[in-house]
């Protein structure tokens, strides 16, 4: 009688985890997999036909702390897309879960907010409202419960991806002209060129004052100093160079103090001229009046 009542007792482990594996089941089967979890809920086994490769062992913890953050009508589709993304990239060496292996591979490439389809869906951070910076293990962007295996705190990771792009890329450096008004060119080999900011004074000199950028594509970064006032004529020619490459992103930016701030300039068409309207942010606009005593 007492191995009957120890048996009766009702399970010790959060709801929230029997609500999830309630699910996992239903998406393993509806894949075609029997599925065992491990004791401690950290992975779940699903079994297949041997042919088409035998067990395979799905990470859990990050997708639990996911769904601890996300609302539970949300649940349903990460489960979904995390078992599915586990079974169709099952036959590959890397385990992106697995910090060790994942840590050479992790680099940054920033993208245009409006360009990513699910902010939710991707481990990154804002470098201000237009652009994010997000991390990405090879080719592919990584996903927050992948992250969320990790022993290490998001802001930690996106910091190994980024010294991992310090340590093993350099910019190329040139100069050009923007109808008469010369800029730098800096290209990277990888989609990361955006990361390189942080190091411009590896490349030119940097005053006091910043400098203007631009991203015509991942690639690509344009650089002008703010040292004169000649900046000004700089912001039009930039803004119409980002605006012809449809690109990365069509805006001009203010590189200072380690933060990238967007100098409003709109290009408006009106009795067949074009003019260049100029609103920049108050701490640039004190910058400019100041240059321009």
């Amino acid at each position: 009688m007492w191995w009957f009542r120890r048996n009766r007792e009702p399970s010790r482990r959060p709801v929230e985890d029997v609500d999830l594996d309630s699910l996992l089941a239903l998406v393993a089967e509806s894949l075609g997999y029997s599925f065992a979890f491990a004791r401690d809920g950290g992975s779940v086994t699903l079994t297949g036909d041997p042919k088409d490769g035998g067990e395979l062992v799905v990470r859990l913890t990050g997708l639990r702390r996911e769904a601890g953050r996300r609302a539970r009508e949300d649940w349903p589709m990460l489960v979904s897309e995390h078992l599915s993304h586990a079974v169709a990239t099952a036959g590959e060496r890397l385990d992106v879960c697995d910090l060790e292996q994942a840590r050479p591979l992790v680099r940054t490439r920033v993208e245009a907010v409006d360009d990513v389809a699910d902010l939710t869906r991707v481990v990154g951070r804002h470098l201000n409202a237009d652009l994010v910076e997000l991390l990405f293990v090879g080719s592919r962007a990584v996903r927050p419960e992948q992250a969320g295996c990790w022993p290490v705190p998001t802001a930690q990771a996106l910091d190994l991806a980024v010294a991992n792009v310090h340590r093993e890329e350099r910019l190329e450096a040139e100069s050009i002209e923007l109808s008469g008004t010369p800029v730098t060119r800096l290209t990277a080999m990888t989609p990361s060129a955006a990361t390189h900011l942080r190091w411009l004074g590896d490349y030119l000199a940097v005053p006091a004052d910043g400098v203007l950028v631009v991203l015509p594509d991942p690639y690509t970064l344009l650089v002008h100093p703010v040292d004169g006032i000649g900046v000004v004529r700089a912001i039009e020619r930039l803004r119409v160079h980002a605006a012809r490459t449809d690109g990365l992103s069509s805006q001009v930016y203010w590189w200072h103090a380690e933060r990238l701030t967007h100098i409003r300039a709109d290009i408006i068409a009106q009795r067949g001229q074009t003019r260049l309207v100029v609103a920049p942010p108050p701490e640039f606009a004190r910058v400019l009046a100041r240059l321009a005593v």
